[in-house]
């Protein structure tokens, strides 16, 4: 059987086995010495039946035959930071509050709002007679615009900018929760929904901007061509761009905050538990300074000191794009000693050669030469120095 194993995102593997365990606990076994990987086994498989999403495997037997795509991981697994922040509380967090001024990356599966009372009723029905007989609902029109609405709200709940993935695997986790709903006509059943769903997203951006959401009206067009010029879209990474202030927190609060902030950042012995949650709270406001004043970097410095420590490095990247930093650096080290073979190839630039010479076996020190080199050997050097 020929099994693709993933561990990571950037840790995919494929392995053949001859014979499969008789039970899960000795499959587990065998993917621990296989995989070379220690603790205890979580092992999901992608179930044809339910549109290849990941379930928990419990039996042998739900295994499809001949290939299989299984997700595998520790139950102790962690990431832990320096920081209180990282992508684990952050999800959480969301899940458990989300709000239009701290969005991040949808939960997968992706959990499907409570709709109005009697839109439920009519729901409930038809998934018995579907479940029954197989009949398939046709939703009114009036009804299908009322849960499209519960869904784009439920969406920009984590982000206004939701990717073409992510609007897919809301309508899969719709019609899945609702079998009733599968469009007749198409293969998985929610194709239909993945469109219309499509336009009502955009419809309620449309809304949100007029209404004056911060994260969205930054990119609004304008008419003047000298204003156009100076648009900023949020790149896709940017789970966070330009957060609104707080409830009940006006510009002059989260000032105040900041004020408080810098005079802990000036002792000799700094709370950072302390700065992390006044951060956490004035982020907002920096953010607004920073797209909106474009201020110089040693003005940053003098206002938000706490920006140019590792421990708010860290967390700030956490809060603009829902991602652990170090996640990423663990996921660059698989690919250090390649790329700096490929910087020592390149004799012709001067820069490279400079940096390669000043090499060691430290992983740090080769993490900052290929972060400094890949401009340089991308060549994009010349931009940089005149962006």
């Amino acid at each position: 059987m020929l099994l693709r194993v993933i561990l990571s995102d950037s840790d995919i593997r494929k392995i053949t086995v001859d014979q499969l365990p008789d039970t899960v606990e000795d499959f587990s076994k065998f993917l621990r010495t296989k995989l070379g990987v220690d603790g205890e086994l979580v092992v999901q498989y992608q179930d044809p039946e339910f549109y290849m999403w990941l379930c928990n495997l419990t039996s042998m037997s739900d295994l499809p035959q001949d290939k299989a795509t299984l997700k595998v991981h520790s139950k102790s697994e962690s990431y832990h930071t320096d920081s209180t922040l990282d992508t684990a509380n952050l999800s959480s967090s969301c899940e458990e509050s989300p709000s239009t001024s701290q969005p991040c990356q949808l939960p997968l599966p992706f959990p499907i709002p409570t709709f109005a009372y009697d839109v439920e009723l009519r729901l409930r029905a038809a998934n018995e007679s579907f479940n029954n007989n197989g009949n398939v609902y046709e939703a009114p029109k009036e009804m299908k615009s009322d849960m499209l609405d519960k869904l784009a709200q439920a969406i920009f709940a984590y982000t206004p900018y939701p990717t073409r993935e992510e609007i897919e695997a809301v309508a899969q986790a719709h019609v899945i929760k609702h079998p009733c709903l599968k469009d007749p006509g198409s293969v998985f059943g929610w194709y239909n929904w993945k469109f219309s769903l499509k336009f009502k997203v955009q419809n309620f951006s449309q809304k949100l901007r007029q209404a004056g959401c911060p994260e969205l009206s930054v990119n609004k067009c304008s008419s003047s061509p000298l204003k156009s010029k100076r648009i900023k879209r949020a790149k896709k990474s940017e789970a966070n761009f330009l957060p609104g202030f707080p409830d009940g927190k006006s510009e002059n609060d989260l000032e105040v905050e900041r004020t408080t902030l810098v005079s802990e950042m000036k002792k000799r012995k700094i709370d950072w538990k302390l700065v992390e949650k006044m951060m956490d709270n004035t982020y907002s406001l920096w953010r607004k300074e920073i797209i909106k004043d474009e201020p110089l970097v040693a003005q940053v410095q003098e206002r938000w000191p706490a920006l140019f420590f590792v421990p708010q490095i860290e967390s700030e990247f956490a809060r603009l794009t829902s991602v652990n930093l170090k996640e990423i650096f663990s996921g660059l080290d698989q690919y250090l000693d390649r790329f700096l073979e490929l910087f020592k190839a390149k004799s012709g630039l001067p820069e490279l050669t400079k940096l390669t010479r000043a090499l060691d076996i430290s992983t740090h020190t080769k993490r900052t030469i290929l972060l400094l080199g890949l401009s340089h050997f991308l060549r994009d050097d010349a931009l940089a120095k005149t962006g």
